[in-house]
């Protein structure tokens, strides 16, 4: 994403491999001089040095240019992000100081005779945050996710949870957690998340076609607590369950979860899960690990 649990145990060796994995699969230009991170505190350096607002509009603003890094930002948005309904009178002018006030940081962090414009860019109706060749956590995340995805599919599922551990390994904690979020930073950061949540219920899978059931089966239990109402890593769990040996907990992880559905939505789990129970039930041979 050993004897670890996946996806937690394994981030220094994560870590350690992920530049060479960028370098084989041309995620991103490694030797950048800029880079933004969003999967977790924000972070913007130039140079090495952090451009970083102190306030927290200033954060909010830099926050949703750096998700739209190189794509214009309207200042309609930028006003909505910061305000919503209420923006006062004098928001245009508030936001042109904020902006001002990013300028200075990149241009101290670029040197003399640098232009902070050619990084941070006024367009006709917004403003564009010019950091393509810069790295972009995001975008590594999506890149992996994504090839490791089409390993799956493709069966190879070592390399699939190899790759799928690496994009989890970006994550440095919520999606943005240190900024104040609007209207439109919220959905945005909580996009993220489901990203990353399906990213590692797709390397759970693959790790339980691995027959590593036994190193993820802490895991699941604390995902499964935390999500509750998540039918995939319900199943997830089942399974692992039954194949540990516990198929008395398997069936009590299925009627906890049957019981939040009820309760929390007034639904009955899905007919896959239903099916996963009536296996369990029979001892079903489908469920045994390859």
């Amino acid at each position: 994403m050993l004897t670890r649990r996946p996806g937690l145990g394994r981030q220094k060796l994560e870590r350690r491999s992920y530049h060479k994995l960028l370098e084989v699969g041309n995620v991103s230009d490694v030797g950048s001089e800029t880079t933004i991170e969003l999967l977790g505190p924000l972070s913007v350096r130039v140079n090495r040095t952090p451009v970083m607002p102190a306030a927290a509009k200033p954060r909010q603003v830099l926050a949703l240019l750096a998700l739209n890094a190189g794509r214009v930002v309207t200042v309609s948005s930028l006003i909505d992000e910061l305000w919503g309904d209420r923006a006062p009178l004098s928001a245009l002018t508030t936001l042109q100081t904020y902006i001002l006030e990013s300028r200075r940081q990149i241009a101290a962090a670029l040197g003399p005779g640098q232009d902070p414009k050619r990084l941070l860019r006024t367009q006709l109706n917004g403003y564009l945050l010019d950091f393509q060749a810069g790295r972009i956590d995001v975008r590594d995340f999506e890149r992996l996710a994504q090839s490791g995805r089409a390993a799956a599919e493709r069966g190879d599922h070592r390399n699939a949870a190899e790759i799928l551990s690496q994009a989890l390994a970006l994550w440095r904690g919520a999606a943005l957690v240190d900024v104040r979020k609007g209207r439109i930073l919220e959905p945005e950061a909580t996009a993220l998340e489901e990203a990353r949540l399906a990213v590692l219920g797709r390397r759970l899978e693959s790790d339980l076609v691995l027959g590593r059931h036994a190193d993820i089966l802490g895991e699941l239990t604390a995902l499964a607590a935390r999500y509750p109402l998540n039918e995939k890593l319900s199943a997830l769990l089942i399974t692992a369950l039954y194949r540990t040996g516990h198929t008395g907990r398997a069936l009590e992880a299925f009627h906890q979860l049957r019981s939040s559905l009820v309760t929390e939505l007034g639904i009955e789990p899905s007919a896959q899960l239903q099916r996963l129970q009536h296996a369990v039930l029979s001892r079903d041979p489908s469920l045994d690990a390859a």
